[in-house]
């Protein structure tokens, strides 16, 4: 049996990137005294679409590394995406700027992520297809 073990590896700092997002959002909404939505609060908000940029994303990533990992592939593409994936969801949150949509760690963020999954599609139909 497969041990996952790079994947593993991934999943370790980005647990705790998810946990800032969350605690972020947490600690907005109890100060704010929000139970639901954002109060209107542009702070809340962008705190909400930080952490919710990253639950949109890592899972996907981390499912296609799973698959990518059982199917066999090598380890060199399953660091490119996992180092990919991580440096893309710490640079999101500081370029998710209310009054800049076009910051350029936002791009760094989607666009690594982006990379990513490239990665582990086209590694994917070489495995399972053999293109």
């Amino acid at each position: 049996m497969n041990s996952l073990s790079i994947t593993s590896l991934y999943i370790l700092p980005l647990g705790v990137v998810w946990f800032a997002l969350w605690m972020g959002v947490s600690s907005a909404r109890s100060a704010l005294a929000c139970s639901i939505g954002d109060a209107n609060n542009p702070a809340l908000l962008q705190k909400i679409r930080r952490h919710g940029n990253f639950i949109e994303w890592v899972p996907f990533v981390l499912v296609l590394m799973i698959v990518n990992e059982i199917q066999g592939t090598s380890a060199p593409w399953l660091h490119a995406a996992g180092a990919l994936l991580l440096i893309g969801r710490i640079a999101h949150p500081f370029g998710l700027a209310i009054d800049n949509a076009g910051h350029p760690l936002r791009y760094v963020g989607n666009g690594t992520n982006m990379l990513a999954v490239v990665i582990l599609l086209i590694s994917l139909a070489r495995r399972v297809i053999g293109l």
